[in-house]
């Protein structure tokens, strides 16, 4: 299986290698060592916009360990959908996350997050908790 992980879930990861002290997002990388693991290019956006990612360096750290899937034209559709749904409904989300989950839904690729209210807006996205 393919899963793409928001930037809650990179951040989690980070925090507990920083403390050496393995919790959810440790457990959930063991849980699905099989797996292979994506980022957005919006979440690594988002990973370069952390003060702990001043360097360029430490932003690749973060980065280099997950594919990045790229934006394209057929992603801009997907996202001008899953706007119009939501915002017909009153219902929605921040534009990063809007990108995010265009491009899980685009790919047909789980969605890892711990920001479960906002992305289980989005009909047709399957959302991972860690």
């Amino acid at each position: 299986m393919e899963i793409i992980l928001d930037t809650s879930f990179v951040i989690a990861v980070e925090r507990e290698a920083k403390r050496r002290k393995p919790d959810k997002a440790d457990a959930f990388l063991e849980a699905h060592a099989s797996e292979t693991m994506f980022i957005t290019f919006t979440v690594a956006g988002e990973l370069a916009c952390g003060a702990s990612v001043a360097a360029h360096t430490q932003w690749r750290r973060l980065c280099q360990p997950y594919a990045v899937l790229p934006w394209s034209m057929e992603i801009s559709l997907e996202y001008g959908e899953i706007y119009g749904q939501l915002s017909a409904a009153g219902t929605l989300i921040g534009t990063n996350d809007l990108w995010i989950a265009a491009t899980a839904r685009f790919h047909g690729m789980p969605l890892v997050t711990a920001n479960h209210a906002d992305f289980s807006r989005v009909a047709g996205l399957e959302i991972l908790a860690f």
